[in-house]
């Protein structure tokens, strides 16, 4: 038996333990709208920049308010990931033009989360054509409240013209400006819609917020996200790209095949932990007293939302809740 096998048999016998014990749900607390949200994250759309990060032949990453832009020009027209703001849209036009692209024609989302997808409310209308997995597509449609512990938002339905035109289940391609870009899924992680755009020819990929690399990842445990299945997501990412190959996180500066594997170790160490402590008992109190990121803190910053959605994740499913909000 190897050691992955190992690993994975631990992780299901601990599993196993998780599910026979019985944890109290953290705490929601009361959602925010949109315009509060951004007061309470000190963004200004008015005064923010948009920079720009070539990372191959017509290939830009885009950074600004909320997600990671990646954006491909050629002759073929513009092919963008992630679209953040409606607010944000202007500056992110100049930027496309002042690398040589023209309008938008294809926006894929990484998934449904605000800021990485707003934008859609401007280029959906606008005539872009909008692609994503079909969970976002679906997630788009309602209302859901997104727990980020310290605060929560409730992230309204988007109307119909901002709802994608073209999704996909595990995998699709598109060949454009010269690249093989495929679009894959490798079920629930960071959101059950989550999309990693490998960028073939350039030997890119944008893997949207499965991977944060300005800080601890953020579970959308209360939708369906899930501590291991963001780990098996990135492994899968990672069986598909080689030690050349440049990383774009959802969050923060662009990163590499090494960058990726260690944010893996990371997340394996702390599923471990976080997998024996629950199965012993522990409280979501005791679990933060365990300390189980210890020797990360430095590097990846505050614990608290990663640790509260990770737990939350391993011992709770999401409960359905309709619009109207009864169980």
């Amino acid at each position: 038996m190897n050691k992955i096998t190992k690993g994975l048999l631990t992780a299901y016998l601990l599993i196993a333990a998780v599910n026979a014990s019985a944890h109290s749900a953290p705490d929601v607390p009361d959602a925010m709208d949109l315009d509060t949200l951004v007061s309470a994250f000190g963004w200004d759309f008015d005064s923010a920049v948009i920079t720009t990060e070539k990372v191959a032949d017509n290939l830009y990453v885009l950074f600004g308010v909320g997600g990671n832009i990646a954006v491909s020009v050629g002759e073929d027209g513009v092919f963008i990931v992630d679209d953040q703001f409606p607010q944000m849209m202007p500056k992110i036009r100049d930027a496309i033009g002042d690398v040589g692209g023209g309008g938008i024609d294809f926006a894929v989302t990484t998934h449904w989360h605000f800021d990485h997808a707003e934008g859609n409310l401007e280029l959906g209308p606008a005539g872009t054509w909008l692609v994503a997995h079909e969970n976002s597509r679906e997630m788009m449609k309602q209302d859901h409240v997104i727990n980020l512990v310290q605060v929560a938002y409730l992230q309204k339905a988007y109307p119909e013209s901002a709802w994608p035109d073209i999704t996909f289940d595990d995998s699709m391609r598109f060949y454009l400006n010269g690249e093989a870009i495929e679009l894959m899924h490798f079920g629930p992680a960071h959101t059950t819609g989550d999309t990693a755009v490998f960028f073939r020819s350039s030997n890119v990929v944008h893997m949207g917020d499965v991977f944060n690399n300005s800080g601890y990842p953020f579970i959308d445990a209360g939708n369906g996200g899930e501590l291991n299945g963001l780990i098996h997501f990135c492994r899968q990412t990672l069986a598909n790209i080689d030690e050349q190959t440049v990383v774009i996180p959802g969050h923060g500066p662009v990163s590499d095949h090494q960058g990726l594997a260690e944010y893996v170790v990371m997340l394996e160490t702390v599923r471990d932990r976080l997998l024996s402590l629950i199965a012993d008992g522990a409280t979501l109190e005791e679990v933060y007293a365990a300390k189980p990121t210890a020797e990360f803190d430095a590097s990846f910053g505050d614990n608290t939302g990663f640790i509260n959605r990770a737990y939350t994740s391993l011992t709770h499913r999401p409960v359905a809740v309709d619009r109207q909000g009864q169980r």
